[in-house]
């Protein structure tokens, strides 16, 4: 089982690509939460994510021959980019599969760090079946994006960076997607500190961990759903499950509307932007998917900041639905003049802001002397909303809610 000693001889190979990366305290977080929360902002890590840690000491372990042959991996992405970063510092080729849907940022990314790039699959499993195949055909090494001991005590050196810049820690809380990177920082934090807990978190579409603790044994989900596709595996590794079982004290669910949520909070509030996986773990802090004491000192680890900018504009918008701050409605108007100006007499009452208005005579729905309004409104709230929509129903109108 990986070991303190392995994470320690890691470190040093781990330095000459990776950054060691600011654990800061957060007012914001702490206040809202009554928890002391300092955030390890491995999305400030070169290439984006914490990936490149593991790589970096993956490739340095190759014998020359392995070297020489080249190396094949498959990745939803910060892997992909990890290997690719480092594999081009050695002067190693190196071929990654990614899924079809990769965000086009992660892609571009991988291939701009010096790495050929074949897109095969739907998810992470697939890639990883057609790159080993590659490795088979090639002869080229795989390096698996998790379950690797050398892997692991790469990401472990996050541990080590966390005990040293706050050493008051209490609850480290970490993301699982196969499970290297919690493997990896439990057994740093475990092995100097037993007493601090160590939180994994996953989302509720990608919750092979939790269901496998459950079974107590290796559970593969038949596909996985998430917005956050840097953990979206359908099972963790065989080699990450003995250690998650042995050292991780407890492992939570969040749901793609909290992983929103947390996101638009870090985003808005921190000035900070990560993926949907490196806002699951403050999203477990927000929403209390776990005990914890007022004034207790714990590190969400923001594991990436690799987020697609179209699938950004969408988690945006929903994280501002599940705070209240965005309503779309519809409604149906007599076809008069003035019927809109009514309407919109109430929004400027209740100060809901426009974003947009659709206004549609022809909607088979309603009659031919009625026109059918949407409309996106920027608001302040649930209770804002709540007052907002019940003046308009008592005004007569029949309003929609569409998002």
């Amino acid at each position: 089982m990986l070991s303190l000693e392995a994470i320690l001889e890691a470190r040093p190979r781990v330095r000459e690509t990776s950054r060691h990366t600011p654990c800061e305290y957060s007012h914001t977080f702490s206040a809202m939460t009554g928890a002391e929360i300092h955030l390890k902002l491995e999305n400030q890590q070169r290439t984006g994510a914490f990936k490149i840690r593991g790589a970096t000491n993956r490739i340095a372990t190759l014998t020359q021959a392995e070297k020489d042959a080249g190396v094949v991996t498959a990745s939803a992405g910060n892997h992909a980019q990890g290997v690719a970063l480092a594999a081009t510092r050695t002067g190693v080729d190196s071929k990654i599969v990614m899924p079809e849907n990769a965000p086009i940022a992660k892609v571009k990314a991988t291939k701009n760090y010096g790495a050929s790039v074949v897109l095969h699959g739907v998810d992470y499993s697939e890639a990883a079946e057609r790159a080993h195949e590659i490795e088979r055909e090639e002869d080229r090494t795989y390096l698996h994006a998790f379950d690797d001991p050398d892997v692991m005590a790469g990401q472990g050196t996050i541990g080590l960076e966390i005990l040293e810049d706050c050493p008051e820690v209490e609850t480290v809380v970490v993301p699982i997607g196969g499970g290297g990177l919690i493997s990896g920082i439990a057994t740093a934090i475990k092995e100097q500190r037993p007493d601090v807990r160590v939180i994994g978190v996953q989302a509720e579409g990608a919750s092979s961990a939790a269901s496998s603790l459950e079974k107590g044994e290796l559970v593969t989900l038949d596909s996985v759903d998430t917005v956050a596709d840097g953990i979206a595996t359908r099972s963790i590794g065989e080699q990450t499950f003995p250690i998650i079982q042995e050292r991780v004290d407890e492992v939570v669910t969040v749901s793609d509307a909290q992983i929103a949520t947390a996101l638009v909070q870090l985003l808005e509030r921190s000035k900070t932007l990560v993926e949907g996986a490196g806002a699951v773990p403050l999203a477990a802090v927000l929403f209390e998917r776990f005990d914890y004491e007022d004034d207790e000192v714990i590190v969400p680890a923001l594991c990436g900041g690799n987020i697609d900018m179209n699938m950004l504009s969408t988690v945006i918008v929903r994280g501002l639905v599940e705070t209240g701050r965005y309503l779309k409605i519809r409604t149906v108007l007599e076809d008069r003049p003035g019927a809109l100006e009514d309407l919109l007499d109430i929004f400027s009452a209740h100060r809901a802001n426009i974003y947009g208005i659709q206004h549609d005579r022809t909607s088979r729905d309603i009659s031919m002397s009625d026109t059918e309004v949407e409309i996106d409104l920027e608001m302040r709230g649930h209770d804002h909303v709540a007052e907002f929509l019940e003046d308009l129903r008592s005004e007569g109108y029949e309003v929609d809610v569409l998002v």
